[in-house]
């Protein structure tokens, strides 16, 4: 079968219900997925991306918690596949029609959905995680699924040793069969071709659809299950199915594949800051494969002062990212990522931060090491992220010294 028959035959569920409490605060008003990334973007676009740039088409994106923010950016950003010739993206919130309970686990969230899968009519369904970054084409992925003839097949990358624990780890036969499946094991089996290295889960999983709606059915049944594809269904389906692995092809380019799950503050805070270095890890502006989002309204970014007469009043925009919108009035920024309608005034100083939607740093403020939620106005002579202690107090502060505004926050007077 051509691979574009193959990708019009397959149904794309995207898990983007989580919480994601390492994030807190960023995620206290939205879902992890929602969380902004790039000064531009959210985390889901990156996978939304991929699918499109995949040639997938049918896509359903499972919410849960905190989803107002994430489905007004799917609704307003991402609809213009045409429904007329069956195409679309469209959020899945929870039905609630099986049982009382919000989603119990990563299987869960699927089987509480088997009917909107059991009506699609696909013979083959991808599930993908909504809060990675990354770029792939699942394609490939689909095509090894229906070439090998396999039940189920486990996107896989190779991850060091020493962070294994973070991940399911795959044990695969040299044809690529999955030989077992072990979710955060304190020791994980070295990868054959790369000793230093394990074969971690991605998260990203295709299902022949009569399999998955059995595996779902009999895991629904189980008392002592969790209801999770990594630490259950998966596990028991290697008996009797063929689960193989299909390795991390990366479409980002680069001599290392770019695969990051930011799920903490440190690491958010690391892959932001990426993309302002001379050569960024992760690429934005590769037009082989474009990353899509809603586009704001903005009017251009604009820097103001450039100080002929020697008063001070300068406008530095150095390493950095500066979304439409943003004006530079008078102030300096350094390594930073600014998100659209910023504002940073006379004398202000921004380092090695990050600064969302409508932040707005007044003269004389500075801002070293933070991540500034939206809407939040850091008032005259302000400074964070120079003393920690004293900020602890105020806010959240990462492992790593990163500082956390939250959103619209309110300094006192």
């Amino acid at each position: 079968m051509p691979i574009h028959e193959q990708l019009q035959q397959c149904l794309t569920l995207i898990l983007a219900g989580g919480q994601g409490e390492r994030l807190m605060p960023l995620t206290a008003e939205r879902a992890k997925p929602a969380v902004s990334f790039g000064g531009m973007y959210r985390i889901i676009d990156f996978t939304l991306s991929n699918c499109i740039n995949s040639g997938l088409r049918h896509i359903y994106v499972l919410t849960q918690y905190r989803s107002r923010s994430l489905e007004d950016h799917l609704r307003l950003g991402w609809n213009f596949l045409p429904r007329r010739l069956a195409q679309f993206i469209a959020p899945l919130p929870p039905q609630r029609s099986t049982r009382d309970s919000w989603y119990g686990g990563t299987a869960d969230a699927i089987h509480q959905n088997i009917e909107t899968i059991h009506a699609e009519g696909k013979p083959r369904v991808l599930i993908l995680s909504g809060d990675h970054i990354y770029k792939m084409d699942y394609g490939r992925m689909l095509q090894d699924h229906v070439q090998q003839g396999a039940a189920i097949t486990v996107g896989a990358v190779p991850v060091p040793l020493s962070e294994s624990r973070r991940f399911g780890i795959l044990e695969a036969h040299p044809d690529g069969r999955v030989k077992s499946f072990l979710e955060k094991p304190r020791e994980a089996k070295p990868m054959a071709d790369r000793p230093t290295h394990a074969l971690g889960s991605m998260g990203i999983y295709v299902f022949d659809t009569d399999v998955l709606e059995k595996l779902l059915a009999d895991d629904a049944k189980r008392p002592d299950s969790s209801h999770d594809f990594g630490k259950d269904v998966i596990p028991r389906a290697i008996a009797d199915h063929k689960v193989i692995v299909h390795r991390f092809v990366d479409e980002n380019q680069k001599a290392e594949p770019y695969w990051r799950d930011i799920g903490t503050i440190d690491s958010f805070f690391e892959a932001n800051l990426d993309l302002v270095s001379v050569t960024p890890q992760f690429n934005l502006y590769d037009r082989h494969w474009p990353i899509f989002t809603m586009q704001h309204n903005e009017p251009p970014a604009k820097t103001v002062f450039a100080d002929p007469a020697g008063q001070g009043k300068r406008a530095e925009v150095l390493d950095s990212l500066v979304s439409p919108g943003v004006v530079v009035s008078g102030g300096r920024v350094e390594r930073s990522v600014l998100s659209y309608r910023v504002r940073v005034e006379e004398h202000a100083v921004v380092e090695d931060s990050i600064l969302h939607a409508g932040v707005v740093v007044r003269p004389g403020a500075r801002v070293r090491r933070c991540i500034i939620d939206k809407w939040t106005e850091v008032p005259p002579g302000e400074s964070i992220g120079y003393d920690l202690e004293r900020d602890r107090k105020r806010f959240t502060v990462s492992p790593g010294g990163v500082v956390v505004v939250p959103m619209r926050f309110a300094f006192d007077a």
